[in-house]
């Protein structure tokens, strides 16, 4: 027989795309076959699951934009509808599940027509618009914070808490206990942050290491993502103060930095927190102001309300601000484990398996029972 097929939509941008391509690998190992909707910026996943096929499907974004804009893309979006519902009576999914974004509404919306059970899931503390625009008639809602707002919307028999899904390499950071660096030892700091924050970054981070005492800034081991504009500058004002820095404008061994890091600086979206927690590593978040709805906002008091994390918002941001918290929790190694610890108590190591486990529930009776006759 022919194993059950589940489609995935999601939007392209890495936070949309990293948990879905989490949960893609754990249906396909439990026998499920695996197919993907997205815009046209949307890669997939790329050579690392070929056998995921991916589905473009019109869309685009709406909150936000003028009114032209929002017009044409009310117009891609009843097109993806369309391309949606052929794409649905082609590959007949027995569940469809959004990862939020635009793109995900015309998969969904299809489905909901078609009577085609629907899972959400959610990434950020603060539920998006296109998840907004779905829940209701979702059959289940998965979510990554415990309290997350517009949720309630969803009735609680119909909400889980799974957490957000990471890439494997980053869940088992978290089997290796965290160690602060003990007086004149090195210390690790990883500043990262998509290009907005590290153009933020590039500046504000250098300008507060020339703050800090001598003996503290000479420990020093720094590794720091910056625009490729800014690296020279960068470089410069990190010379000037004897430090060596590794400067680079992308990292693509972010799992290993992170395995090392004692302390981060970076921003607070989604894929961060739930990386973050997952590993259990403490950050300073500086969240990008003005993002939709202040999700970063949102996501980063969770951390540091857990005491997981110290939030510094972009509008406070500036050398002496970022050199006082520096100073203070590098000085104290119990106080860096013990919100290392509290970060990782947030984590959900499972999310990808919790996430399975929800839309195998939604299969019908006689797909779950040929899964079950496949694994023995």
């Amino acid at each position: 027989m022919t194993a059950p097929r589940i489609l995935l939509a999601a939007g392209g941008t890495g936070g949309h795309m990293f948990p879905a391509e989490a949960l893609a690998r754990a249906l396909l190992g439990r026998g499920l076959a695996v197919d993907l909707a997205t815009d046209e910026r949307g890669g997939g996943f790329g050579d690392r699951l070929p056998e995921v096929k991916v589905h473009r499907i019109a869309s685009g974004g709406v909150a936000g934009k003028g009114t032209l804009t929002r017009l044409r893309n009310f117009v891609r979006l009843g097109l993806g509808f369309m391309q949606a519902r052929s794409l649905l009576r082609q590959l007949r999914p027995a569940v469809v599940v959004g990862f939020g974004g635009y793109p995900s509404i015309p998969p969904l919306s299809a489905a909901h027509r078609g009577k085609i059970p629907t899972l959400l899931h959610e990434q950020n503390a603060v539920m998006g618009r296109a998840n907004r625009f779905l829940a209701k008639r979702a059959a289940r809602l998965a979510l990554s914070f415990e309290q997350v707002q517009f949720a309630d919307s969803v009735p609680a028999a119909r909400r889980t808490v799974t957490g957000n899904p990471v890439r494997p390499k980053i869940s088992a950071i978290g089997d290796t206990p965290y160690v602060a660096p003990r007086a004149g030892e090195k210390v690790r700091l990883f500043v990262m942050g998509g290009s907005l924050g590290a153009r933020v970054f590039g500046r504000a981070v250098p300008e507060a290491v020339a703050l800090l005492p001598q003996e503290l800034r000479n420990r020093l081991s720094i590794t720091q993502q910056a625009r490729a504009e800014d690296l020279a500058q960068a470089e410069a004002d990190y010379r000037a103060l004897g430090l060596t820095v590794e400067l680079k404008p992308f990292f693509d061994d972010v799992p290993q930095r992170l395995r090392d890091a004692h302390l981060l600086v970076t921003r607070a979206g989604a894929s961060t927190f739930a990386e973050l927690t997952a590993a259990g590593r403490p950050a300073i978040l500086v969240p990008l102001p003005n993002s939709i709805d202040d999700h970063q906002m949102a996501n980063a008091r969770a951390l540091e309300s857990a005491g997981g994390g110290w939030l510094l918002p972009e509008s406070t941001l500036s050398a002496s601000s970022l050199a006082k918290i520096l100073q203070e929790v590098l000085a104290d190694p119990a106080r860096l484990e013990k919100a290392a610890a509290a970060a990782k108590s947030l984590g959900k190591r499972d999310a990808a398996d919790r996430l399975a486990g929800l839309v195998i529930d939604l299969l019908p009776q006689d797909a779950r029972a040929q899964l079950r006759e496949g694994s023995h």
